[in-house]
């Protein structure tokens, strides 16, 4: 992915990887991610309503887990030097829950319902958007999200995944092959990822994403929303960096309706005017009636 940061703490130590995932000011997620509050549309690639955020891994990357280091042309894998856990409800495919897959690789750390977690939990309870101002609290208590379907989120206790430390994640698009240009539909890897670089934790985002044959696009796509996102300071700038880059958005959005409506307007109007063939033919004709006329 080709970015690197070094404000990562230098300790040796690696801890096992913690989950979360946070959801969007402007409505409710799973932890990871909501809906706009705004009545217009919201602008995604996908077409279909995701039933589960898991990912599609095909049985030759699975295979692959083993023996996979997450590292990156022989070099050497970073290493995750906060907390990473999730509260896994087991709601997903074992060998497509991108949680899951964390857990074989070692980079993540299972949490049981009851626990409390000190660092920050990504959660759709959370009252204000991860933020850079975040980043001692996850420097000092490691980061979490829940893994769970879509589908099921009122199965999900809530209130036994306790954290003083509870946050939303801004809008930002998932390329996960299941929600693939949906907003907000984040998977665990890729709401971790996000929570990362939001703080300035760029290398541990990648190193998580790496596991991923499809993760470098996350930052592709997010990239431009993401920069925006990291000029903020507090809660209360993401939320309004969040508000300014979806009316911005929504005024894409209309303009490109309105684009499509004038050209189908001129389409119209091509097809009402007279086509000069049938015109050249008519004169044709009463030119020939003329001739036939005077030779009578």
């Amino acid at each position: 992915m080709g970015r690197k940061n070094s404000g990562e703490p230098s300790s040796t130590h690696r801890s096992t990887a913690k989950r979360g995932r946070g959801g969007s000011s402007r409505g409710r997620g799973r932890g990871r991610g909501g809906s706009s509050k705004k009545g217009g549309p919201i602008r995604h690639f996908g077409d279909e309503r995701p039933e589960s955020a898991i990912d599609t891994i095909s049985d030759d990357e699975d295979e692959r887990d083993e023996s996979d280091d997450g590292s990156d042309g022989g070099q050497s894998p970073v290493v995750i030097d906060v907390p990473v856990a999730m509260w896994d409800f087991n709601h997903c495919d074992p060998k497509r829950c991108s949680g899951k897959k964390l857990a074989r690789q070692g980079l993540i750390k299972d949490l049981k319902v009851g626990s409390r977690f000190r660092g920050i939990v990504l959660s759709p309870k959370g009252k204000q958007i991860v933020s850079p101002s975040d980043r001692d609290i996850i420097l000092n208590g490691g980061l979490a999200v829940v893994e769970c379907s879509w589908a099921r989120l009122d199965e999900v206790p809530f209130g036994k995944i306790a954290s003083p430390h509870e946050r939303l994640l801004p809008y930002l698009l998932a390329t996960n092959p299941t929600n693939y240009g949906k907003p907000w539909r984040l998977n665990c890897v890729e709401a971790l990822a996000a929570a990362f670089y939001l703080t300035g934790f760029d290398s541990y985002a990648e190193q998580l994403l790496s596991c991923f044959g499809w993760g470098g696009s996350f930052w592709r796509v997010n990239k431009s929303y993401i920069e925006r996102y990291r000029t903020c300071t507090t809660a209360e700038d993401m939320s309004k960096m969040q508000d300014a880059i979806m009316d911005e958005l929504e005024r894409s959005y209309q303009e490109s309706r309105k684009e499509k409506e004038r050209a189908q307007d001129d389409d119209t109007e091509d097809l009402l005017v007279s086509n000069p063939n049938h015109a050249f033919q008519h004169l044709s004709l009463e030119d020939s009636s003329a001739e036939d006329s005077d030779t009578e």
